[in-house]
């Protein structure tokens, strides 16, 4: 069985190469660890091998390690589903909310932001492959939903999020080609307190493929800690 500081060698390693098929360095991407499941000391493992960037899908288990992250000086990222009574707990703690997908979930990060007077980083997330069962907003309603939330206050779209359908190699790749182009032409368009900076997709299974279609940060957790229990 291969270490955490193995593991992270070997992506690493794929990130640099598939960074430069796409014309890009190792440094321009950004992998974040999945830390799902995942207790502190194994967490400590995977910073002690360069890690410094995490993401935890449930806020109970952040809050749980929310101590151990400050302390590590870790990137911060809410990568679930989150809950509009929840976002009193992840505001102002976490560097990025990665889920946002709908108006409800903005208004009230806008109000907690504004209460704690800082602004609050988010990525939009969009269901690429639309499917019922999984979070994200409809691809043709991106623009809408990224336009009424540029008017808040205290909150600030960064770029995109996706999680893709599970797909042949053909298949990923255009869903990644198509949240590239959605990433650019919302770039493109100017509107205000809107930037793409941030293109997040793929995972353990597809990062090397998102990275050659554009992507510029990675979310990895089973390549990295091993199976989760």
């Amino acid at each position: 069985m291969t270490t955490i500081r193995e593991n992270y060698a070997r992506i690493t390693d794929d990130i640099a190469k598939s960074a430069a098929k796409s014309g890009r360095n190792f440094e321009d991407i950004e992998l974040v660890a999945v830390t799902k499941f995942v207790d502190v000391e194994r967490i400590a493992e995977a910073i002690e091998a360069g890690a410094y960037s995490i993401g935890e899908n449930r806020v109970q288990e952040f809050l749980a390690k929310r101590d151990f992250f400050n302390e590590k000086c870790v990137r911060k990222n809410i990568i679930g589903q989150l809950q509009t009574n929840k976002v009193k707990y992840v505001v102002g703690e976490v560097d990025i909310i990665q889920s946002v997908d709908r108006m409800e979930l903005a208004l009230a990060i806008s109000k907690r932001a504004s209460a704690l007077l800082m602004t609050q980083r988010i990525l939009i997330e969009v269901n690429i492959g639309d499917e019922p069962q999984k979070g994200g907003i409809a691809l043709s309603s991106v623009f809408d939903l990224i336009r009424e939330i540029s008017a808040l206050p205290n909150i600030k779209v960064c770029g995109l999020m996706c999680i893709p359908p599970m797909l042949g190699e053909a298949g990923l790749r255009n869903c990644f080609k198509s949240m590239r182009e959605l990433f650019l032409s919302i770039g493109e368009s100017g509107m205000e307190n809107v930037s793409m900076d941030i293109l997040s997709m793929g995972m353990s299974s597809d990062y090397k493929i998102a990275i050659e279609e554009g992507a510029n940060m990675v979310r990895v957790g089973s390549a990295l800690f091993g199976p989760r229990n």
